[in-house]
């Protein structure tokens, strides 16, 4: 088998990966979702200049000075007159400035009696907001393929929309495959484990965005794998176990039976080295990952989360940061490396320490990081100080 690297193994997935159709949702079903469309604002934020605070709207020419109190101004409810010299209008937080004035002296710095308010000097301008300060009708706000949060969902709030063009969450079949796999509360045999690789891998890529159904373990048995992968309804299938050529592990085998395609093989990556990508002959895209969880859990990132976003729409671009180490590391070996690893911080910025045990069966290890931190192929030794490549995961 060749050994594609990692970049090489991803650009190959991605070529037979497009974007999903569109739906429209209620905006409040939007965050987690990718946008389909472009969103432009219908009107000026805010439309009319508004209060900053609560005070009192003067004409800036009139101050200092005392002025007379002729109405009041409030969020949504405008003082309906045109202010003249030597008028001021009360006026609160987000209302509507009055015609004929320029800026609002806050309360705090007015003193008010008797149908006249007292205001020091100020300048055009001063705690106004300007109309279009924050967006102009006909801007675009948010662009196509960006992720919604609720942030941007307020944005598209303030722009008037109550429903939003999103993609499709992209349908991703998953089991695991082994005689050796048994899930809770079954209790396990004396030489079997309980399944927690395709449980955490549901729960990646259903924070990535896809639709998730996750069938029972299938054991090591070549007709009940073709059948597991013949009954897969998805856009991918993502297998976990039985991705390399040992005497059990069958899944390559029962793709070829349902006419494989093979385009990625083996990938020169550690952990993760068996992880296989191709095309069943109906059209599915399969996705074979290592058995054992951190190895499939970090191909999962690797891999997965660029796919999930592709089939949105979305941009595959892994989001990779620089870091210090902390302590040194040894020469690279052949394959690249990402390490499980904590991230600080020091006065220089962002660290990462790797975990001095990388063994790939070590859910524990993973629990605990949160980065990887990857070393390229034959990449020399590093000294405690030097700058590496990470990637963040996201973390409670």
């Amino acid at each position: 088998m060749k050994l594609l690297s990692v970049e090489d193994a991803r650009t190959r997935m991605l070529a037979e990966v497009a974007a999903l159709g569109a739906e429209t949702v209620p905006i409040e079903a939007a965050v987690g979702r990718v946008l389909a469309e472009d969103v432009a604002a219908g009107r000026d934020q805010p439309p009319f200049p508004a209060s900053a605070m609560d005070g009192w709207a003067v004409r800036a020419a009139d101050t200092p000075g005392r002025l007379a109190i002729v109405g009041e101004s409030a969020a949504g409810h405008a003082y309906g007159g045109v202010v003249s010299p030597g008028q001021a209008v009360r006026i609160f937080t987000g209302a509507p400035v009055p015609a004929g004035c320029d800026a609002v002296v806050i309360q705090e710095d007015a003193t008010a009696a008797d149908g006249v308010v007292a205001v020091p000097q100020t300048s055009a301008g001063h705690h106004v907001r300007p109309a279009g300060g924050d967006f102009r009708a006909g801007e675009v706000l948010l662009r196509s393929g960006a992720g919604v949060d609720p942030w941007r969902l307020s944005l598209a709030a303030a722009a008037g929309r109550a429903a939003l063009s999103v993609a499709r969450r992209p349908r991703i079949a998953l089991f695991s495959t082994g005689e050796e796999i048994v899930e809770a509360p079954a209790i396990p045999g004396p030489f079997q484990i309980y399944d927690s690789g395709s449980r955490a891998l549901a729960a990646l890529a259903e924070g990535w965005g896809a639709e998730v159904r996750r069938a029972r373990p299938v054991r090591d048995d070549f007709d009940a794998t073709v059948a597991a992968l013949r009954d897969a309804e998805g856009d991918l299938v993502v297998t976990v176990g039985g991705a390399s050529v040992g005497d059990h592990d069958l899944v390559r085998g029962a793709a070829e039976a349902l006419g494989l395609r093979l385009r990625v093989a083996s990938v020169a990556v550690r952990p993760g080295k068996p992880t296989f990508f191709g095309v069943l002959a109906d059209g599915r895209r399969l996705l074979g990952l290592p058995g054992n969880p951190a190895s499939a859990m970090v191909c999962a990132e690797l891999f997965l989360r660029p796919l999930i976003a592709a089939h949105q729409g979305a941009d595959p671009v892994l989001p990779m940061r620089r870091a210090r180490l902390e302590a040194p590391l040894p020469a690279n070996g052949p394959r690249e490396h990402w390490m499980r690893a904590r991230l600080g911080h020091a006065d220089a910025g962002l660290t990462a320490r790797p975990y001095r045990d990388q063994d790939s069966s070590l859910v524990g290890v993973f629990a605990a990081a949160d980065a990887l931190l990857v070393r390229p192929a034959g990449a020399p030794a590093a000294g405690a100080g030097d700058l590496v490549d990470v990637l963040p995961l996201a973390r409670a």
